[in-house]
């Protein structure tokens, strides 16, 4: 259940959940075997080059998803606070459809046809979507679609894992396709959307969807085998104070990062950008978060982690500031490269310091509670009230509300290193007294 519920909104950090699995030793996967020829038959290659353009179309719906239902919901005239509500949603029935997704893989057997089914629904609540005006009938609607769109990334990569496994092939050689396929969709459907009027985006979601249910023909089934969360440990997890506390900090941080992943969008719409440039601003925000990512995996460990989180929430806090004073499309546009130094160097070491928190029977439940804090519990409370706090009190308001939840964050993560250095400090004047 672990790589189920571990569900990032942009596909380049799952790929660090799984390098920090492997470096940190939360899940391992199976050794390649020494005899296994370097030759790969034309078969196995076949197989591979299917699954890279699945999980490279795939990743085209998650850009769409995150950069363009938004204007979508906008250009149908629904109301900021409504947006919000929309956005609320998914995060809500994530966890629900997840696990049920996820045990039907388990008491099938099969990943492949149950990708076809959700990809299938995918294609048909977009095609119900584009019919659909009212508030009401839309949240309904968009609940059923997220039901399907949730639970096809997780499974794609238990897919690319196994078949990385069985040919002898490094898995980020398959899933870094994920992560160009959402940079190349992100700037491409908003020059298609610029380009050609009679092209919506529930057409475009359809397009997509179907290609990715073509590609899903040529895949090698799998039995899904992925970590369980372990229940019964929660409780046992749940008494630690100082994990309480990180997912306290982790809450308040991700109630800005959800607030702005929710109206991004829109905030660079309301200020004259056109789709094009809410695509550059995917890219950028997208690219800036590799080179943080692969020099923290390889560097971090001579860094301490809370310094690591102070300097990451202050990086919030200032990119949010930045962008609520900005009145320019242009000037938030740069300010999404900020999204590496922020978002980059707090995801990749909250993981390691959650690793090191838990113990390792525990790590699949703890990795859970994490998510729900993360992406779940935070963008349920963000998308429903944040979208109240753009209507009535506007964007500039909006944003220094996120800088707010961001410096909480500073604050909770600042006394926990006082209060971390504060035993040491008496320790040593003690030993002083003492001499």
């Amino acid at each position: 259940m672990l790589k189920i519920l571990l569900n990032p909104s942009y596909p380049i950090r799952s790929i660090i959940v799984v390098v920090c699995q492997n470096r940190y030793n939360v899940h391992k996967f199976p050794e390649r075997s020494p005899d296994r020829t370097m030759k790969i038959p034309q078969a196995a290659r076949s197989e591979v080059s299917w699954l890279r353009a699945l999980i490279f179309t795939i990743y085209g719906t998650s850009a769409l998803v995150a950069s363009y239902f938004p204007l979508f919901y906008a250009d149908l005239g629904l109301s900021r606070t409504e947006i919000g509500y929309i956005y609320a949603v998914g995060p809500m029935i994530s966890l629900i459809s997840n696990l049920m997704w996820s045990y039907a893989s388990d008491r099938y057997r099969t990943i492949k046809k149950i990708l076809f089914i959700l990809l299938a629904g995918q294609m048909l609540m977009s095609f119900f979507l584009s019919m659909a005006t009212q508030f009401s009938v839309i949240i309904f609607i968009i609940a059923l679609y997220y039901s399907c769109f949730y639970p096809v990334l997780p499974l794609t990569d238990s897919i690319a894992i196994s078949t990385a496994n069985r040919h002898n092939k490094n898995f980020l050689s398959i899933r870094i396709f994920g992560s160009i396929g959402f940079a190349i969709f992100a700037l491409l459907i908003g020059y298609v959307l610029s380009a050609i009027p009679s092209i919506t985006t529930m057409g475009l979601s359809m397009i997509i969807a179907g290609t990715a249910l073509f590609f899903t023909f040529f895949i090698k089934d799998q039995a899904a085998s992925v970590a369980r969360v372990n229940f019964s440990g929660i409780l046992s997890i749940l008494k630690q104070k100082e994990l309480l506390w990180f997912l306290g900090c982790v809450f308040c941080l991700a109630l800005g990062m959800r607030m702005n992943d929710a109206f991004l969008s829109i905030t660079l719409h309301d200020l004259g950008a056109g789709k094009e440039m809410i695509g550059w601003a995917m890219l950028l925000s997208a690219c800036s978060e590799i080179p943080v990512f692969l020099l923290l995996t390889r560097y971090g460990s001579n860094f301490k982690e809370l310094p690591l989180l102070l300097l990451a929430s202050l990086m919030f806090a200032l990119r949010f500031m930045l962008v609520g004073m900005s009145d320019s499309a242009t000037g938030v546009l740069l300010i999404q490269l900020m999204h590496g130094v922020s978002f980059g160097i707090f995801y990749v070491t909250a993981i390691r310091m959650l690793t090191r928190l838990i113990p390792a029977q525990f790590q699949a439940t703890g990795l859970a509670l994490f998510t729900i804090m993360w992406s779940s519990l935070s963008g349920l409370c963000s998308g429903a009230f944040g979208g109240m706090l753009f209507e009535h009190f506007g964007r500039e308001n909006f944003y220094f509300a996120a800088m707010g939840t961001s410096l909480l964050a500073f604050i909770g993560f600042a006394s926990r290193f006082l209060y971390r250095s504060k035993p040491k400090t008496q320790s040593s004047t003690t030993t002083t007294m003492n001499e």
